[in-house]
């Protein structure tokens, strides 16, 4: 009979002033077979009927779509969404095979339709301690935030944020990335979208000094003055530094350490008052301030 199967996984959502529909092209005929023959693809969109309804029957009063385009097995429709503002809406789409034979409407979806939501602009990056800083301006309370990363072709969605800023945390320093984003508000069950901004793109650098260590900690020991703290988070340490001063002296540098955060000072004298202080060193070279300095008698 030749007649091309029904189209599959339709999925819609507004973006910007355009609802961006998708759905799967068959691949089979109703019995099964390789399709061969050219088809040709009907859109409809109308108000979502209330209560029972034929799909066919709304179909026949449906507006039609207008045509769209097909790659990889994909049909894919761009639709001026300024007739449906404040509207729920129904999609449909048949494949109509080149004899005029189809299988039928697909099964609909459905989405609310709201104002265009603003697009965010000036789009900025910067690397930071942390990572990389993006702001960008824009009005809402809701943004997504889509990557780039190294040897990646394609943007992937990364985050949400509900303010114009969001730090990336997870890159690696001295790899190339590029942000977009996006404003999203809330159409009824689901999401609008606003077209995306522009991109920015950076190439981070690890210019930064570390963190100053914390919990800095010291216990007199027979022979030894047992110093500990707190590990240090910041990607790229190369290890701590160890400063003492006799008294009231000046801060010596007695010790560099690896990343364990601990040390033994057995170059003590008994009944003499030690000061220490811990420093942060990363491979970069970069040397945080000194930490808050305790005070330790040996025995």
């Amino acid at each position: 009979m030749n007649i091309p199967g029904r189209a599959e996984s339709l999925a819609a959502v507004q973006r910007g002033s355009n609802i961006i529909l998708h759905f799967t092209l068959p691949t089979l005929t109703t019995e099964g077979q390789v399709m061969k023959q050219s088809v040709h693809l009907d859109l409809r969109i109308g108000p979502k009927p209330e209560g029972q309804y034929n799909l066919a029957d709304w179909a026949a009063h449906a507006k039609a779509a207008g045509s769209g385009s097909s790659a990889n097995g994909v049909a894919a429709y761009q639709i001026p969404a300024a007739e449906w503002i404040g509207k729920q809406v129904m999609l449909t789409a048949k494949v109509i095979g080149a004899n005029g034979r189809d299988a039928g409407w697909s099964n609909p979806t459905t989405i609310s339709v709201v104002a265009a939501p603003e697009q965010p602009r000036d789009l900025a990056a910067e690397a930071a301690p942390q990572g990389v800083h993006l702001t960008w301006h824009g009005a809402g309370t809701a943004f997504a935030v889509f990557r780039r990363g190294p040897d990646e072709k394609e943007y992937q969605p990364l985050a949400r944020s509900d303010k114009p800023a969001w730090t990336d945390s997870t890159i690696q320093f001295g790899k190339p990335y590029s942000y977009m984003v996006q404003t999203v508000v809330k159409a009824g069950e689901g999401e609008a979208q606003s077209e995306l901004s522009n991109a920015a793109g950076i190439t981070p650098l690890d210019t930064f000094p570390p963190a100053v260590p914390a919990g800095l900690t010291g216990v007199p020991s027979t022979n030894s003055v047992e110093l500990v703290w707190e590990r240090n988070t910041d990607a790229n340490l190369a290890g701590y530094r160890v400063y003492r001063a006799l008294g009231g002296g000046t801060f010596e540098l007695i010790a560099d350490t690896q990343e364990l955060p601990a040390y033994s000072d057995r170059k003590i004298e008994s009944g003499k008052t030690y000061r220490y202080a811990i420093t942060a060193v990363k491979k970069n070279g970069k040397e945080s301030a000194q930490s808050q300095p305790i005070e330790v008698t040996a025995p």
